[in-house]
Order: C-alpha cells, then sequence, then structure tokens
C-alpha cells in the first residue's frame, strides 16, 4: 500500500491527471475544504479537476511528509500525510499546506484510493 499512496503523490506532483486518476477507484468519494459539496465520485472530481485547469490550475510541485501507514485489515488500509503543494496562480504561484487522509483498498491485486480528505494545516506558517 506504501506503493500505492507514494504513486498518488508522484502523479499529482507531476501534474499526470491520467496517471493520478488511474490511482483512485471509479466510486472513491472526495472530500476538499476548498471545494463546495463532496465530489461523490472519480468523476466528477474529473470534470472539477477539467474546469480548474481551464482557469488555470496547474500543479507545480507536491511535498509529502509525515506520512504514515494504518492497516485496517489485509484488504483496507489508510494513509495520512502533510502536504506542501505549490501551484501555478496567474503569473505567479501559490503554496498551500494541508493535511491528507486517503483510504485505500485492495481491488484486483491493486490498491485504489476509495476515499480521500484534504484538509488545510492550521500549522502551517507561508513564506
Amino acid at each position: 500500500m506504501k506503493a500505492a499512496a507514494a504513486a498518488v503523490v508522484a502523479a499529482f506532483a507531476r501534474h499526470d491527471r491520467d496517471a493520478y486518476f488511474d490511482t483512485f477507484a471509479p466510486e472513491c468519494t472526495f472530500l476538499f475544504y476548498n471545494a463546495p459539496a463532496l465530489l461523490a465520485d472519480r468523476a466528477a472530481y474529473e470534470t472539477e479537476w477539467d474546469l480548474w485547469t481551464k482557469d488555470g490550475f496547474h500543479v507545480l510541485g507536491c511535498e509529502s511528509s509525515n506520512g504514515q501507514v494504518t492497516m485496517v485489515s489485509d484488504t483496507v488500509g489508510i494513509f495520512t500525510h502533510t502536504v506542501r503543494t505549490t501551484l501555478a496562480e496567474g503569473e505567479g504561484s501559490i503554496v498551500t499546506g494541508e493535511l491528507e487522509t486517503i483510504v485505500f483498498a485492495l481491488r484486483d491485486g491493486r490498491w485504489l484510493g476509495v476515499h480521500e480528505h484534504l484538509s488545510s494545516d492550521p500549522t502551517y506558517t507561508f513564506g
């Protein structure tokens, strides 16, 4: 499962849309502090991603730290970490500090995300 978590972060960090979404099950739900509502499945998030991209969204980098994997069973695990993401914004960039949890389930021999929760990191200092 650790490799699956690393694959999510790596694909996101290089803004590889297809590889990134391939790490999530079609029924995966997404709860983001910066989105107005729960994204009920991967297709909803893909639609949102495409809208963000049209508005200039582009991941320039993503650093993961403090990663922990907790196995709930042989087929379910939870990955938590702190994320520092650099995003394109207009002619510049913005850096965000966030806390992320991804629940993975083993499906047909692959670990796939089935729920992701992203929140702002209250301890992150910008600068």
